[in-house]
């Protein structure tokens, strides 16, 4: 029996144990580590496959993980989203359907600071969404703009897909933070254009908030002007080769500890809070990667990718068309799986598909990563939509009918970015 056949029946058994209830992390070990032994041998297997755990665990790069998720879980528990909602409704909250837009910059700048989009949900539905009930918006159009905007964390750096995809592909995870700005703006204003859309044909949808004086608006921003100043340090000095993303995540960390001191927002115990929420969150990736390079290494062997790769390359068929299929087929995972893990679980055989078709990977990542921004959200297991559905009590079945426009602009999104790759390789370039 083949190499690439055993390969096969590896995915195969690795579905098995996915609908099975297991683990991802787990499962993709355990056939790793079985798929590998029947190749090369139980001896190989016993003597390579425990040393990827150290040097996977150990490996430079790793821990940005930790330091990121720190910083992230330690501005969310200073109720930075709240200076942030206040200065993004006091700059457009007057404008109709202005509430909304104002939540969903806010969740754009939330998300230049904390690479996951559970704290945005958190601290919107607990500020955003009450003061849109109050002026009597439209329930969906509330919902759908801090449910589909909280993850555009995942596309503005620093973003914790972007480091996972850097990790598992041994990209540079600088060079993907630059390429997801422009990405990221771009879905930021194509969400308040569907606002702005929605409330010009239903002015009831969105009626305009109180209006604020010149003077209101430039006081709003005293409460964030620290975090800007720490997002530019953050990719300013990745941009400019001053430090690593390793490094910027622990200036991230100590920033976020002075804000948290200086504004008389952190105590110990949201300190520890934070801590050990980043060490479960941290934990439960790190399985997951280890469990993927266990995976990627029968894979290797298999040499089930190279074919697959060839085959592809082969095709009668543009090679915009087999990424269309890719893109499509991680929309379906999507509605079936938890996508982030979806992504790590696939990565081993779709990377170097997408590789033997001349994609640049700095851009595919980019376009991974915006369809896990739809991944997150698409019933019927979008999480982030259980996530905010848990938090504020509004029923999942209106949670989810309030996606269907904004996950028409993250479409039209991923059409954009993949019809013009320069919009995501023209920072990174400038940096080479």
């Amino acid at each position: 029996m083949g190499p690439e056949i055993v390969g096969a029946i590896g995915l195969v058994v690795l579905v098995v144990l996915l609908f099975s209830g297991i683990w991802i992390g787990a499962a993709m070990a355990l056939v790793g580590f079985f798929g590998y032994a029947s190749i090369m041998g139980f001896g190989p297997a016993f003597r390579g496959i425990p040393q990827i755990l150290f040097t996977t665990v150990g490996d430079y790069p790793m821990s940005a993980v930790p330091l990121f998720v720190f910083m992230g879980m330690l501005l969310s528990n200073t109720e930075i989203g709240k200076d942030l909602y206040e200065s993004a409704y006091k700059l457009v909250g007057q404008l109709r359907g202005g509430l909304a837009m104002a939540t969903v910059v806010a969740c754009a700048l939330f998300a230049a600071i904390t690479g996951v989009p559970a704290p945005a949900l958190a601290t919107m539905g607990k500020v955003a969404l009450p003061e849109m009930k109050k002026y009597n918006y439209d329930e969906k159009l509330s919902v759908g703009s801090i449910a589909c905007a909280a993850p555009l964390a995942f596309v503005i750096p620093p973003s914790m897909s972007f480091i996972i995809y850097g990790i598992l592909t041994e990209n540079s995870i600088g060079l993907l933070f630059m390429a997801g700005i422009i990405p990221g703006i771009l879905l930021t204003l194509l969400y308040c254009l569907v606002i702005a859309i929605i409330t010009a044909r239903n002015p009831q949808a969105g009626p305009p908030g109180p209006k604020t004086s010149f003077k209101e608006k430039v006081l709003s921003l005293k409460g964030t002007w620290h975090m800007i100043l720490l997002f530019v340090l953050m990719l300013g000095g990745i941009y400019g080769g001053i430090f690593t993303p390793t490094e910027a995540g622990a200036i991230g960390g100590f920033g976020a500890v002075l804000i948290g001191l200086s504004n008389r927002r952190l105590t110990l115990k949201k300190i520890l809070d934070a801590l050990f929420e980043a060490g479960q969150t941290t934990a439960m990736v790190m399985l997951l990667i280890v469990g993927a390079y266990i995976f990627m290494k029968f894979m290797a062997v298999s040499k089930l990718p190279i074919l697959l790769g060839e085959i592809a390359a082969q095709l009668p068929v543009p090679k915009m068309v087999i990424f269309t299929g890719i893109v499509v087929l991680y929309l379906i995972l999507g509605m079936f799986l938890d996508i982030f893990s979806a992504v790590i679980l696939t990565m081993p055989i779709i990377y170097p598909v997408a590789l033997s078709l001349g994609f640049d990977p700095i851009w595919f990542g980019v376009v991974i990563t915006l369809v896990i921004v739809i991944g997150v959200i698409t019933p019927p297991v979008g999480l982030d939509c259980f996530v905010f559905s848990g938090l504020t009590g509004i029923p999942l079945s209106t949670v989810f009918s309030s996606i269907i426009p904004f996950f028409i602009a993250d479409i039209i999104c991923i059409i954009i970015v993949s019809s013009f790759p320069q919009l995501s390789l023209f920072i990174p370039r400038l940096m080479q």
